[in-house]
């Protein structure tokens, strides 16, 4: 990635660049190149890149600009060797090109790969592979509002049927009598992806008066700015907006939050991925990656203000519809901020249940607690036979116990709530498929 690198530094830059060279007498330079989403890229993937190389040597880390908007480079050392990478975010389809041209040694989107970008790369890597897909941080996608709008939740439903161009005036959900202004990301955005994945669907499509941007801070503070105003971004893009709880279906509504977005409850949960070429990943790019995926890379997910994969003990607020029996099974416990979740009708864990498995593990040794104090709580997807419910959730809450067994955890106790307490049954693909889970549950410390 060397030649390409050099090409995009402005002369100042190159000259700094040099400078450093000298000043340190590195044995060669190292370069690393992360192409891709701006969710990720604005702020997230430098402070990561930063945090890396400030362990690797304990020398200071220095950021420029490229001249090009949307893009960084960080220049740091570890050992004797001089580091410099850049991350350019320019919308997560961009990264998969560059990353498919092997002009990227990190492709950072927003949404997960498509069939038609995993078939270009499959001479080169599986992207489905663990070795290839990493999940390093989960994200809710906020539906944002001017903070003066009386309006607080809405269903996907109706978000669409606003986005779409259907319902033009705030007063048709509850709000003030004016007309709605519409707020998007641009084609190239994982985010618009997401959106239009979750939100509209097939059914609907985007009003073409929807004005598109490519910097989720920037939509974020025009709409902020906007009485009549509404936008999606990013959960790390709030900034001065007001968010809304969304409902999904007959779910309750509910607003983005640490437990709410961790265990994908959100309707509008998503997960952030870094994608990489498997067994041909450079050694640097496969270290970093390690790096993002391991406790120190997620406390820093967590500052950025997107939610970390470490897990956490929360007491969730249960709503008025949950069940008494739930509420007893539940009442001296607190909920991990993980889910397990399935395909719908599988058993089969995927890449990001199999580095949380280890997460929990490692989580429930740190904090001394005993395999008696956790309980793991299996939920089906909607089924038209309360019995094969019931059996989904108990297999898949015994798969789960089954795997944290393997990695030394004792026996834990598990149970079925079969098709109960769905989270969610709109959502285009993911709606259903976000019921099928294992909860973890441990007793209050």
């Amino acid at each position: 990635m060397t030649s390409n690198l050099l090409a995009r530094l402005s002369g100042r830059a190159l000259m700094a660049l040099c400078a450093l060279a000298m000043a340190s007498a590195p044995v060669h330079a190292e370069t690393l190149e992360i192409h891709g989403s701006n969710t990720i890229g604005a702020t997230l993937a430098p402070m990561l890149v930063e945090g890396f190389l400030a362990g690797q040597a304990g020398q200071p880390v220095t950021r420029r600009g490229t001249g090009e908007a949307n893009e960084q480079i960080l220049t740091g050392q570890r050992a004797n060797t001089a580091v410099q990478a850049l991350v350019a975010a320019h919308g997560s389809s961009t990264g998969s090109r560059a990353l498919d041209a092997g002009a990227a040694d990190i492709w950072a989107s927003s949404r997960p790969a498509k069939p038609s970008e995993v078939d270009r790369m499959a001479g080169r890597a599986d992207l489905r592979d663990l070795t290839s897909e990493h999940v390093i941080a989960i994200d809710g996608l906020a539906v944002l509002v001017n903070p003066g709008n009386p309006v607080n939740q809405l269903s996907i439903d109706t978000l669409a049927r606003i986005f779409a161009g259907e319902i033009r005036n705030w007063s048709d959900v509850g709000g003030k009598d004016q007309a709605i202004r519409l707020y998007a990301r641009d084609d190239r955005s994982g985010t618009w992806d997401t959106f239009q994945s979750l939100v509209l669907g097939k059914t609907y499509t985007l009003d073409p008066a929807a004005q598109r941007y490519e910097s989720n801070d920037q939509l974020s503070d025009d709409v902020s700015r906007d009485p009549a105003g509404i936008g999606f971004a990013g959960l790390a893009s709030v900034r001065n907006s007001k968010v809304l709880a969304i409902s999904d279906g007959q779910a309750p509504a509910l607003k983005p939050n640490q437990l709410t977005v961790a265990s994908e409850d959100y309707p509008l949960a998503r997960r952030l991925y870094m994608y990489t070429a498997g067994n041909q990943t450079p050694v640097l790019a496969r270290e970093f990656i390690e790096f993002v995926l391991g406790a120190d890379g997620q406390a820093i997910v967590s500052e950025s203000g997107f939610v970390s994969q470490n897990p956490m003990a929360v007491k969730p607020e249960l709503d008025g519809q949950t069940p008494d029996t739930f509420r007893r099974l539940t009442a001296n416990y607190q909920r991990l901020t993980v889910n397990f979740r399935f395909s719908e009708g599988r058993t089969k864990l995927d890449n990001k249940a199999q580095r949380d498995l280890r997460r929990v593990a490692a989580y429930l040794a740190q904090t001394n607690q005993s395999t008696d104090d956790v309980l793991l709580i299996g939920f089906a997807d909607q089924q038209s036979n309360e019995l094969r419910a019931q059996m989904i959730s108990e297999l898949r809450a015994l798969s789960v116990r089954k795997a944290l067994s393997d990695l030394g955890v004792g026996d834990i106790a598990y149970t079925g709530y079969g098709h109960y307490m769905p989270v969610g049954t709109a959502g285009g693909d993911t709606g259903q498929q976000r019921n099928g889970r294992v909860e973890v549950w441990v007793r209050g410390l």
